[in-house]
This record gives C-alpha cells, structure tokens and sequence, in this order.
C-alpha cells in the first residue's frame, strides 16, 4: 500500500514549486501519456528542500538497486507514476537524482540486445541437459 510521510516541518517554497510541477506532469502522464523528468542536481535545492520533497512524495511499493555502470537506485513514491532515481559515483556520492514521472522508469527496461542474448543463452541451457542425455548411454 502506498503511504505519504507525515511532514515533520513546514514545506520550503522550492520543494512545494517542485512538487507542484510533479503534480501537473502526473496529471499530463496521467491524461496523456507523455513522460516528465525533473533534474533535481539542476536545481538550487538544499538540503532541506530534498529532504521536505521526500516526506512530501512519500515512500512506494517498489525499490530497485541497480549496478549498471555504477549503482543507481529507483524508488518508487508514494504516487504512482512518480519515481526517485539516484544514480551514484565514486565513493557513492550522489552523481544524478532525478523524479521521473511515468509508469516505468526507462533504466528498467531491458534492452532489446539484452533479451537477444538472454533468449539465445536461455535455449542453450534447456538444449544443453538434453543433448548430454542423448549421448549418456542408458544401462
């Protein structure tokens, strides 16, 4: 069940703004479909601003840690279709964090090549037990 956080102080006006633009680009995905991501590292937030934005969106259903190129994490919010995504460099610092707005962040799709190879390694695992059948004489 999704659950939005009590907020334990007064909302800064840059986290309530950004918040705001989330609602509006929800609403859009929404009506329309069309995809939204806000950059926070872009940004003047503080702090404070990230941590208020937090308690405001609230924590989801879904989380997934990621080690692709470095770790990344993606949460989701506690409204669907609203996601934090925190792509981390050396020493784990925060390289890229951005809310994405859509049904599924698009770092957890699998590439097509990915699933080529996927499906041509997966029929070599099932041909594999029964081609050793075959040449295992039976006594």
């Amino acid at each position: 069940m999704n659950s939005v956080s009590p907020m334990t102080g007064e909302a800064t006006p840059l986290a309530l703004a950004v918040l705001s633009e989330i609602a509006t680009a929800l609403a859009r995905l929404a009506e329309t479909g069309e995809e939204t991501t806000i950059d926070l590292k872009s940004l003047p937030l503080s702090p404070d601003d990230l941590a208020r934005l937090g308690e405001l969106l609230g924590e989801g259903e879904v989380r997934c840690d990621l080690e692709v190129a470095g770790r990344s994490e993606v949460r989701e919010t506690g409204f669907s279709g609203v996601w934090w995504i925190r792509h981390l460099g050396l020493g784990d610092e925060v390289a890229l964090e951005e809310i994405a707005i859509t049904f599924v962040p698009e770092i957890l799709h699998a590439h097509p090549d990915d699933v080529a190879r996927a499906a041509r390694r997966l029929a070599e695992a099932v041909t594999a037990p029964l081609a050793d059948e075959e040449e295992t004489p039976r006594g």
